[in-house]
């Protein structure tokens, strides 16, 4: 009997030991957490935060309701954002492989854009009359250029005027217009296909692609109703008023078509590449739009991320162009930057 007890009392006291033990790793632990998440800061924490809910906070030390700390908030450590309604935030190394954040540089990279606009090959009776009319007013002032009867010579002018104006609301360019009065052959081609020759495709580009696209460019050129062919033509000209029922933009594409596979008013796909240049770049990932201001957090280092107003430009091969609020060399957050704007928007909270 004694045997038995010494034996429970032997069982109860390495429990208990090993009780007091574990409680001391895990406090340790615990002091090892809260100086990861927490910056080294002078004076006394402004409050104590929930682990569990950032919202829950606390004036005074506390345990929640699993038996976690509270985690001490510090004063931030240098200067404030100055970003209004958001706030810097400080996170420790083992925070952000929590979190998954990741950072990349802005840097100036070479953007080029795709533009896709549905079309059709052109059947346009009135382009076709209105290049008529020009040629005939042409050959009618070149017939009366030597009459000895001024007003002849006026009315002849003001005819080619009125037709030069008429094609350039038509979307013809300065370039095609001398190309119009230097040939003497009509423009057949607008009323039926020609063998051998070209075609022309009107695109309908939407209003806020429309600055990238200029004449001279390359269209690579495809239609559902034959799969496979691919065509290359080149923007001539683009129309001098946007459509205000569709909010778009007749663009002017001759493409040569030597067997003559495009038919008019077939429907055919257009595909523009778009070089907008070498602008600094910021992924598309990292800009976070709100509709009243663009947002883009950067990694100051340290730990430290900082909330940046910025301001964009046009978007290409996934990035944006920067017009405003970073510099090159700045690592922007990429990844789980919605958890750091939360953070952030807490922080600035009183």
């Amino acid at each position: 009997m004694k045997r038995t007890a010494s034996v429970l009392i032997a069982i109860i006291a390495l429990l208990t030991a090993g009780g007091l033990a574990l409680r001391a790793v895990l406090d340790a632990r615990s002091r090892a957490s809260q100086d990861a998440v927490a910056p080294a800061a002078e004076g006394k924490p402004l409050f104590y935060r929930s682990p569990m809910d950032p919202a829950v906070t606390s004036p005074v030390p506390m345990k929640d309701g699993m038996g976690m700390d509270y985690v001490p908030v510090y004063a931030e450590k240098g200067p404030a954002s100055a970003v209004s309604g958001q706030g810097n935030v400080v996170l420790s190394p083992e925070k952000k492989r929590l979190i998954g954040m990741k950072s990349e540089p802005v840097e100036f990279r070479d953007l080029a854009a795709i533009v896709r606009a549905s079309g059709s090959v052109a059947y346009d009776p009135e382009l076709y009359q209105a290049i008529a009319e020009y040629r005939e007013s042409a050959q009618a002032r070149d017939a009366v250029k030597h009459s000895p009867y001024p007003d002849s010579r006026l009315r002849a002018d003001a005819l080619v005027r009125a037709s030069q104006l008429r094609l350039r609301q038509l979307g013809l360019s300065e370039e095609q217009l001398s190309a119009v009065a230097a040939s003497t052959q009509p423009p057949t081609n607008l009323l039926f296909g020609v063998p051998g020759g070209s075609v022309w495709v009107y695109a309908q580009v939407y209003e806020y692609e429309i600055p990238l696209v200029k004449p001279g460019q390359t269209v690579e050129i495809t239609s559902p109703a034959s799969p496979g062919l691919r065509l290359h033509g080149v923007v001539k000209a683009l129309d001098p008023i946007l459509s205000s029922q569709t909010r778009t933009l007749k663009v002017r594409i001759e493409v040569p078509d030597p067997e003559g596979l495009l038919k008019l008013e077939t429907y055919v796909d257009a595909t523009i590449r778009a070089g907008i240049g070498r602008k600094l770049a910021l992924p598309e990932s990292a800009l976070l739009d709100t509709g009243t201001r663009q947002l883009a957090y950067v990694d100051a280092g340290g730990g430290l991320v900082e909330p940046r107003e910025v301001r964009v430009g046009l978007e290409a091969d996934g990035y944006y162009e920067v017009l405003a609020g970073l510099k090159p060399g700045e690592k922007v957050v990429t990844s789980a930057n919605f958890l750091v704007d939360s953070e952030s928007a807490l922080q600035s909270a009183p």
